[in-house]
């Protein structure tokens, strides 16, 4: 079946494209115009709209272990009294897996990367991916404070056993990518450290938290992952982070590393205390480092909670947790915890916090590397998405907000000096071109032939929060999931992951290694295909190497 979409206007970066112009779908793909003797089976006029690919969302928390204890300690933000609509029988709570596809399918997202998957923790993380109807999903794989590979790195094996030993644990956890998370400091955090830096050594190991990066970056490199070693830095939140990050990115010396909500880290110690905007030098430091890309995890106001394997932070942050409940899980890699925390308005800590991820968008040379998140939950809902944008588009409606903003916030930050208004096509690619193209999704985040026809339709609305929280048209695959701002029902869809291979000799090591360790045979660990029934779920991507 040929499928035209008729006279919008198509705004697609890898093209080159914002004009009026037609898109053609055949058997779930985008394809070229046909020859003028095919016909076309079914025309859809779009005539005065947006086209644009489906948007891709590269760092959100909507599976997992702390995903699944925070909707226990916090039921409150996500029970509903409310009846389930019929498309979504089972959709009877807010934030339910239910819930994730629809919310994020009616703002015209179709694919979402949940960034912590710990090994351990694989298969239940992945059984509720699985869950989540009509978007696509993938997930990268936690490594950089298990034993296994500290013990490598403590007996400085070589090179080619780091690399089996990441590849294992990408391969077997089924990931997409791969995320390091304060690396050796959740280790280090059983041994009562509290502080842990790029350069301090984590006990009992010998090795450096820098040392543990570069060497997954070289295994990453050298198993040819698409998607840069995708990291969060040791010191988050902390006034003059910003000189962790600018250490960061020098210890990568020219390879390519994405720093996660980089907002978190973007704060400068301020003499009356506390902490100012360093948003500048951040932009100044990514600006000069092409290697480097970052998501921005904007603070926006309301209830959430905080949900981090970062054991050390979410310890020290516990004393804010509003409403005064807490939980924190010490594992035996990442361990994690579960924080509530309200971003108000009247605060300005919370207000020079929502400056500070503005700036870091509007001072951004480049939208390919600049990436739009909230850390969802961390910085706020996903949900929170269109009015972000809408602040980014429209300078009047930034005005606003910054005029309401206290002083002592204003004072510390710079964004009331920034009137940059982002344009349709850097929207485009902030939400489309670049997260595909970064994860190594080849096939989406464009219209060209050959793509997926993932495909998200608005009205041109200059109430840009109207306009991008309501899709008018939603395809996934060429067929229809939203319409009229309205999700059309369950659909069943896909999970990518990686194969990347490795030393035989490694399963056997890890048959021994596990059963000593924890009791239990290797597959104890496994993602079998068997735990899906007869459901489909994953799609391998390739890589590289």
């Amino acid at each position: 079946m040929l499928t035209r979409l008729k006279g919008g206007r198509v705004v697609d970066p890898e093209q080159n494209l914002d004009a009026v112009a037609d898109v053609y779908i055949r058997d779930g793909r985008i394809v070229a115009a046909p020859a003028e003797h095919e016909t076309v089976d079914e025309t859809i006029d779009v005539s005065g709209k947006i086209v644009m690919a489906g948007a891709i969302d590269i760092h959100s928390h909507i599976a997992g272990g702390n995903v699944a204890l925070s909707r226990l300690l916090l039921p409150e933000l996500h029970v509903n009294e409310a009846p389930s609509p019929e498309e979504l029988p089972f959709a009877t709570a807010r934030w339910s897996t239910w819930e994730t596809g629809r919310l994020y399918a009616e703002m015209g997202f179709t694919t979402v990367i949940e960034p912590a998957l710990p090994p351990g923790h694989a298969l239940q993380t992945h059984l509720e991916l699985a869950d989540i109807p009509v978007i696509d999903k993938g997930a990268l794989s936690v490594v950089g404070n298990d034993d296994h590979l500290l013990t490598l790195l403590r007996s400085q094996e070589s090179a080619t056993a780091v690399r089996d030993s990441v590849a294992y644990a990408l391969a077997n956890s089924r990931g997409l990518g791969i995320k390091v998370v304060n690396a050796g400091g959740a280790a280090s955090f059983k041994s009562n450290v509290r502080t842990f830096d790029l350069d301090d050594v984590v006990p009992h190991y010998g090795v450096t938290s820098r040392k543990i990066i570069t060497s997954i970056m070289d295994a990453a490199e050298t198993l040819g992952v698409p998607h840069p070693v995708h990291l969060h830095c040791s010191n988050l939140g902390v006034p003059g982070a910003v000189e962790t990050v600018e250490k960061t990115i020098a210890a990568a010396e020219g390879r390519r590393l994405h720093l996660a909500h980089i907002q978190f880290y973007s704060y400068l110690a301020h003499e009356a205390g506390l902490f100012r905007s360093g948003a500048a030098e951040i932009a100044a430091a990514v600006a000069a480092n092409p290697n480097i890309t970052v998501d921005v995890g904007q603070v926006m106001f309301g209830p959430t909670v905080t949900i981090s394997l970062d054991v050390i932070k979410q310890y020290s942050g516990a004393t804010y947790a509003s409403p005064k409940k807490w939980a924190l899980v010490d594992g035996d890699a990442e361990g994690g915890g579960v924080v509530p925390i309200p971003y108000k308005q009247k605060s300005w800590v919370n207000q020079l916090q929502w400056a500070i991820g503005m700036e870091l968008f509007l001072l951004s040379p480049d939208p390919w590397r600049v990436l739009m998140t909230t850390d969802h939950p961390n910085g706020g809902p996903f949900t929170s998405y269109p009015k972000i944008l809408h602040l980014l588009m429209d300078a009047g409606e930034r005005r606003a907000w910054v005029e309401a903003m206290p002083e002592e916030a204003k004072n510390r930050s710079n964004v009331a000096a920034l009137d940059r208004e982002y344009s349709m096509t850097e929207v485009a690619i902030m939400t489309r071109a670049a997260p595909a193209r970064l994860l190594g999704l080849n096939d989406r985040g464009h219209l060209k032939p050959g793509a997926v026809a993932d495909v998200a339709i608005y009205d041109d609305l200059a109430d840009r929060t109207a306009m991008f929280s309501a899709a008018r048209l939603v395809l996934k695959d060429g067929q229809p999931v939203v319409r009229d701002g309205r999700c059309l029902g369950w659909r069943q869809s896909r999970t990518h992951v990686l194969a990347p291979g490795y030393d035989a000799q490694m399963d056997r090591a890890m048959e021994t290694y596990i059963a000593d360790r924890f009791g239990v045979p290797r597959s104890a660990f496994a993602v079998p295909a068997r735990a899906f029934g007869e459901r489909d779920i994953f799609k391998v991507e390739p890589c590289a190497n």
